[in-house]
């Protein structure tokens, strides 16, 4: 096994930085920042842009291996100081006995260097002893920090490790580690890369929260010293971890094989340079805000292998113009479509018979909405363009075309919530509640004509927050204009009048 000094690791930093750079000046100067396949030589089997040099080699993180003699001095020109007999500084990190091997337990803000590199093993009183962690706050608050190789024997890294770091520019993870626990890279605003060397090692890390995933900062990651935009996913690999690339923008597209069954929470979140995606058919879930934020996505193909589609799953996918619910669903979560306002049309299956609350939110340019013939559960009866819960006669969604249908008797939690377009709506007499935000963000509502002699109840709170119906114009029946006039939020309208 190879083992390298801190000077050769801290050329090999120097290395990953020089190269970078000179990707990025290319890519300006050709006015493309996703060259094509062609222009770089195809890519490999791991997805990364191949430069189609024969001289490419992967590159793994160095095996680090520091011996200390007896007289207390360290090889490789490594700075070895003793704190007490089971801690001490390397290079001005501090490393910790626990039982038969090392932690990273903290560092000297006098001694410390800036390009940090956390070594592998240590050969000290005759003892071999590997470095397997990074302990909590070991690094909190280490402005002066610009980068950070991670050694390979390093298995899991802790709660707020590198915790508002905010000069760390670039860190390198290698395949030995699976866990990363909360907020581990919390404020570490100043990351622009990182380094791995293995995809399905990296996808298999088990990353506790939003922050503990270096990525929704730096946004780029890095295989084997290119960055990933064109990702391909290993065949093989039978599950993407969660926040597995949480944040990472400088993908473009994503390409999935048939032996992934499971992408689990968030694994794409917030990629939103993301404009091609393949999902296989051995899928049967989309989760938990798989895809929430890729607002670069245009189209997306649900394979007829899903059953469910999570909440939030494509939550704030604003780019989606069409998108296609197989047969195969059976529920769509809360939520799972909010923000899409790029969608003009859509069509619910007749196996659908779970739609979770806000499912198609904030979806202002839907213009049509048709539930298939069928469905046991939901209906958009007379060419109403909603989604009407059968046995309720509860509309659950809407959008700025529909028409109330005189069979409905309640308005449904948020149903055209965020329905910008919407510029008046006829409520029929036989309407009697309506739900909790059900018009709120109607930004351009001016006319609502209630037909129901009895004001309808507002249940829980009003059904027009944040909708500007001081200026707009309320129509009732003549008889019960004092009743509208006496009853909140009816009240509210800036002119009610007569039909």
């Amino acid at each position: 096994m190879k083992h390298y000094s801190w000077m050769a690791v801290s050329a090999l930093l120097l290395g990953f930085t020089m190269l970078n750079l000179t990707s990025c000046s290319k890519d300006e100067e050709n006015g493309s920042t996703a060259p094509t396949e062609k222009e770089q030589g195809g890519k490999d089997d791991d997805g990364n842009k191949d430069s189609g040099k024969d001289d490419d080699k992967p590159v793994v993180v160095p095996d680090v291996v520091v011996t200390v003699d007896d007289s207390g001095q360290a090889d490789g020109g490594h700075n070895f100081q003793i704190i007490d007999d089971n801690n001490f500084y390397i290079d001005g990190i501090k490393y910790s006995i626990e039982d038969d091997h090392l932690v990273v337990s903290g560092y000297d803000a006098v001694k410390f260097r800036d390009a940090a590199v956390i070594i592998s093993t240590l050969n000290y009183q005759g003892r071999t002893m590997d470095v397997t962690s990074i302990k909590e706050y070991a690094f909190r608050d280490c402005k002066v920090m610009t980068s950070c190789v991670i050694g390979n024997k390093v298995t899991s890294i802790e709660f707020c490790a590198f915790y508002k770091c905010s000069g760390l520019t670039s860190v390198t993870i290698p395949s030995s580690v699976t866990s990363i626990e909360y907020n581990a890279f919390y404020g570490c605003s100043g990351l622009t890369s990182v380094h791995i060397s293995d995809i399905a090692a990296w996808c298999a890390i088990d990353f506790s929260d939003y922050y503990s995933n270096p990525l929704p900062y730096a946004h780029h990651l890095y295989l084997n010293q290119k960055e990933i935009t064109n990702l391909i996913i290993p065949d093989g690999m039978t599950s993407i971890g969660r926040s597995a690339f949480d944040g990472c923008s400088g993908l473009t597209s994503v390409t999935i094989p048939n032996s992934v069954t499971s992408i689990e929470v968030g694994a794409f979140r917030n990629c939103s340079g993301l404009t091609s995606l393949t999902i296989p058919n051995s899928l049967t879930s989309i989760g938990y805000e798989v895809f929430y934020g890729c607002r670069g996505l245009t189209s997306v193909t649900i394979p007829s292998s899903v059953t469910s589609i999570g909440d939030q799953a494509f939550d704030g996918c604003s780019g989606l113009t069409s998108v296609t619910i197989p047969s195969s669903v059976t529920s769509i979560g809360k939520n799972a479509f909010y923000g899409c306002s790029g969608l003009t049309s859509l069509i619910i299956p007749n196996s659908v018979t779970s739609i979770g609350i806000a499912a198609f939110n904030n979806c202002s340019g839907l213009t049509s909405i048709t539930v298939e013939n069928g469905n046991s559960k939901y209906d958009s009866r007379d060419n109403c363009n909603a989604i009407i819960e059968t046995a309720s006669n509860t509309l659950i969604a809407g959008c700025k075309n529909t028409t109330i249908p005189s069979s409905v008797t309640s308005i449904g939690v948020a149903a055209f919530y965020g329905c910008s377009g919407l510029t008046s709506v006829t409520i029929p007499s036989s309407v009697t509640s309506i739900e909790r935000d059900a018009f709120s963000r109607c930004s351009g509502l001016r006319h609502v004509y209630c037909h129901a002699v009895n004001p309808p109840l507002a249940v829980s709170y009003s059904p027009f927050i944040d909708t500007p119906i001081s200026s707009a114009t309320l129509h009732v029946p003549a008889e019960s204009l004092d009743a509208y006039k006496a009853t909140s939020p009816w009240s509210e309208f800036g002119t009610i009048v007569a039909l």
